[in-house]
């Protein structure tokens, strides 16, 4: 039956029963892979019980991966231990006297922990757990600050090391620290915004974030240093290790590995590395190390057999061939599908799913953009963190849900992630028209 279907049918019935497996709940790698093993064997037959060995031995032969579960332990040392909190404090002692400015402090404390994590879900639990609470009881208005929280939690997928671009690169073959380079700038320039946002906002509605009573704040000189030099923990890791990277001494996987020392060296001055730390986070590391290593197994299955049908040349075909757009047509498309698929799927799903597809349409437009891939990364993700922010059905939205205060109901949660929405995607317009803001650094930095 399959070898009488032309191979454009082929491909939209397997998309097709991809998006309907998903729609079961069975998890994403399971869904894909399936369809992806399914497909195999009707198309190739026996021979193609290959494929999965293929793919392992790809993604096994890739030394970058090792990079993956080095940050994602690295961050957990330091949420677990106790050092993300007393970096908080630090905010909260150094920034109280400023209009907004614990709020300002919680995105500088997501833009740490993105830049020592990488995962958006280590933000957002982070931030609802530490932040949130301490923000209510200090009377911030509920939907400025779940926005807050929400917003400055999207930055763990675009702030290196980020575990999305480290998948992305896999995917595009493209190389990993140049990646993580070309995210840095529109990171911190979407961080950049969210605090100008903040501070202009409380200027001219200054009931929606009083101020730190002067009594709690009234602490010797000493004592803010010492939360000071508490805080700076995590702004010493990430120096150390980044520094040394960009620096060329050591290669993107002995950096993480330096991270991780660091992190755990850290925890160990400071008393804290008990068993139960240490149990907790190798656990929660195996978990989420495993959980993407399956994902990208099943992409790299399914991406084999996209490949093999043509699917690409026959998207290309209908958008550029038959409906006659341009290249920034056919762009502007993409990025919309990944608005919509936002609505149901985490960041990582949409990637496994469409890039297969849209990697290599982006290599054959002509965008006149050099190293468009890098480029291209940069906005797939900032298009993602849209796209899970986005109502009714955001991801980001319901993760949110579940870890937030009784007293923040759902429709705060959907007001609270306007502006932010707004200005995301105003930092992805910037970076379409100047592609420059991501790849200035990137061609600056010529790393290992």
């Amino acid at each position: 039956m399959m070898q009488a279907l032309s191979y454009e049918m082929i491909a939209i019935l397997t998309f097709a029963t991809m998006l309907l497996m998903l729609l079961t709940g069975q998890r994403v790698f399971a869904a894909i892979g399936f369809v992806a093993a399914g497909a195999a064997l009707l198309l190739y037959g026996q021979g193609a019980v290959e494929m999965p060995y293929n793919a392992a031995w790809r993604l096994f032969n890739w030394f970058p991966m090792l990079t993956l579960p080095l940050f994602v332990y690295m961050g957990y040392i330091l949420s677990e231990s106790g050092i993300a909190e007393d970096l908080y404090r630090a905010f909260h002692v150094w920034f109280g006297r400023l209009r907004g400015g614990l709020a300002i402090g919680t995105i500088m404390l997501m833009v740490v922990i993105s830049a020592v994590n990488g995962l958006s879900v280590a933000g957002m639990t982070i931030g609802a757990a530490i932040a949130l609470p301490e923000l209510l009881r200090r009377g911030y208005d509920k939907i400025m600050i779940t926005g807050v929280v929400q917003a400055g939690s999207t930055l763990g997928i675009l702030v290196p090391p980020s575990v999305v671009l480290v998948l992305y690169g896999m995917i595009a073959r493209q190389p990993v620290s140049q990646l993580w380079l070309a995210g840095a700038i529109p990171g911190l320039m979407m961080a950049t915004m969210f605090v100008i946002y903040i501070a202009v906002r409380c200027k001219l509605q200054p009931h929606l974030a009083p101020t730190v009573d002067d009594a709690e704040l009234n602490m010797p000189m000493r004592e803010k240093l010492k939360l000071a030099r508490a805080g700076i923990i995590p702004f010493l890791i990430f120096f150390f290790m980044t520094g040394l990277f960009l620096m060329g001494i050591t290669s993107l996987v002995e950096s993480a590995a330096v991270g991780a020392t660091s992190a755990t060296l850290a925890a160990l001055w400071k008393r804290r590395l008990t068993l139960t730390v240490l149990h907790t986070t190798v656990r929660k590391t195996m978990l989420i190390s495993c959980m993407f290593l399956w994902i990208i197994l099943a992409a790299l299955a399914f991406g084999a057999i996209f490949d093999g049908i043509g699917a690409v040349r026959a998207i290309e075909g209908l958008f550029i061939t038959r409906w006659d757009l341009s290249p920034w047509q056919v762009l502007l498309m993409m990025q919309l599908s990944f608005l919509v698929l936002g609505m149901f799927l985490d960041d990582t799903a949409m990637l496994v799913i469409v890039a297969p597809l849209y990697v290599p349409l982006v290599r054959v437009l002509d965008l006149g953009i050099d190293n468009v891939l890098i480029w291209y990364g940069v906005l797939y993700t900032i298009t993602c963190q849209i796209a899970y922010m986005t109502p009714p059905f955001g991801y980001n939205l319901f993760l949110m849900r579940a870890m937030a205060p009784k007293e923040i109901q759902l429709i705060d949660i959907y007001r609270s992630v306007v502006p932010f929405v707004v200005i995301m995607a105003l930092a992805a317009v910037l970076i379409t028209i100047f592609p420059q803001i991501a790849l200035w650094l990137p061609a600056q930095l010529r790393v290992r």
